[in-house]
């Protein structure tokens, strides 16, 4: 095996993880306290709105309705996908994003809805963007987030196969991860 310019990898790997140390650090600790319950909060609002015709549950015509009256209010649209939700014989629109959730819901009355609009606070972002609730832009980000971290891994891995004191230890322990990786995928 040929090996790879050592101090250049080193330099390599040591600025890659310096660059992605603030968004590493943000996955790490939400995904962490997700794990145990901790999601953030909102301070949630809900209206009723008197609509002209009833609706139908069609998507178009809810995201329509939600955005409207969004922009009446002065609040921005969430950065993710709206979608129709099924709730026995009824449905609701739903419609989250990293600063913002909406919900728009027909009542027993056929010409009153409900809106209800959910503000994150600043580490609910933080959670909805680790749960890809996020614009295109940071999507594309954490995207190159997990290159640079499979990058950091690999590299890591090419300097501890070039130290002869740590090769079979490396190539052990990887055989050994491949092995519990089978076995996991297998029995779950």
């Amino acid at each position: 095996m040929e090996k790879i310019n050592r101090s250049l990898l080193i330099k390599a790997h040591t600025l890659l993880a310096a660059f992605i140390l603030p968004v590493a650090i943000m996955f790490f600790v939400t995904g962490a306290l997700y794990t145990w319950g901790i999601k953030g909060g909102t301070e949630k609002t809900t209206q009723e709105l008197h609509i002209k015709a009833p609706i139908q549950g069609e998507l178009t015509e809810l995201v329509a309705l939600a955005k409207n009256e969004l922009q009446k209010q002065g609040v921005g649209l969430p950065s993710g996908n709206a979608k129709i939700k099924k709730i026995g014989s009824s449905f609701q629109l739903e419609w989250s994003g990293s600063t913002v959730n909406v919900v728009l819901a027909p009542t027993f009355q056929p010409l009153v809805v409900t809106l209800t609009i959910e503000n994150a606070s600043w580490y609910r972002q933080l959670v909805q963007l680790h749960k890809a609730k996020g614009g295109i832009p940071f999507k594309v980000y954490a995207t190159a987030f997990a290159i640079a971290l499979l990058l950091l891994i690999i590299s890591g891995f090419l300097m501890a196969l070039q130290m002869p004191k740590l090769r079979q230890l490396t190539l052990i322990s990887a055989l050994l991860s491949i092995a519990l990786f089978v076995v996991m995928v297998i029995s779950s």
